[in-house]
């Protein structure tokens, strides 16, 4: 191999180098940039838009972003990027055509915005998952679980079926039941039942908390129990009622 030839090929590299190191420092500048643009916006419309279209601009603003950041980070190292667009512009068409799917979710997702079901922080049940709406995207909305799983969901399979918001109302029943016996007086155990169910935190005077016969058993008669509360003092008021139960009628 003769000198002019390395030289060449030194020179190739190092002008790769130069590219490569530009091309690192150009995606850093840019991904810095984007975040900046994203806080900006999130801050600009704050108190504006609620914070589920606020998230799902800012998904779709970021995607657009990364996706200019990349074709000038190909038209830096002198890739030709109007064919880069035109062959991206392609492949979306056949990534459309194969997975519609992906199509779908975006259309609902663009519904779910506008039709506003649910908003950030409600608890919904939805596409077989419950839980608090962390996020709604582009494609699919995340879900904390009561159990605190993040479970993210295809926007179709929310949009296409029945969508439960339990933060919709001002407040929520909790039903439970209380088994009491033939002996028991069933009309001075729903008094107490009242009087202790009207002590627990966060249960509601108005509506006042529903008490009567439910139906029979061997046993005796079973009482309905319904308390009311606001929806995010649910379980606090569930798991209360329930000891007040057992505490007022362990005798009967």
């Amino acid at each position: 191999m003769d000198q002019t030839t390395i030289q060449n090929i030194t020179n190739q590299l190092t002008d790769f180098g130069f590219k490569l190191v530009g091309a690192v420092l150009l995606w850093v500048v840019g991904k810095w940039l984007i975040s900046l643009a994203m806080r900006l916006v999130a801050r600009g419309l704050r108190g504006k838009v609620e914070a589920t279209i606020i998230k799902y601009f800012n998904s779709a603003l970021s995607i657009t972003l990364q996706i200019i950041l990349i074709v000038a980070i190909l038209g830096f190292f002198g890739i030709e990027t109007t064919s880069f667009a035109a062959l991206l512009a392609a492949a979306g068409v056949a990534i459309g055509a194969a997975w519609g799917g992906l199509l779908a979710n975006f259309a609902a997702g663009v519904f779910l915005v506008f039709l506003r079901p649910f908003k950030v922080g409600d608890i919904i049940s939805a596409g077989g998952v419950t839980g608090v709406v962390e996020e709604l995207g582009l494609f699919g909305t995340t879900i904390n679980t009561p159990d605190n799983v993040r479970t993210i969901i295809g926007n179709n399979a929310i949009f296409s079926g029945n969508i439960q918001n339990y933060s919709a109302n001002p407040y929520r029943r909790v039903d439970l039941t209380a088994q009491i016996g033939n002996s028991v007086d069933h009309g001075e155990a729903m008094e107490l039942l009242r009087a202790k169910i009207s002590q627990i935190p966060n249960v509601l005077s108005s509506p006042a908390p529903d008490l009567g016969i439910l139906e029979f058993n061997l046993a005796g008669p079973v009482l309905a129990v319904r308390p009311y509360c606001a929806p995010e003092n649910y379980w606090q008021v569930y798991f209360d009622t329930n000891r007040v139960i057992r505490e007022t009628l362990s005798d009967s």
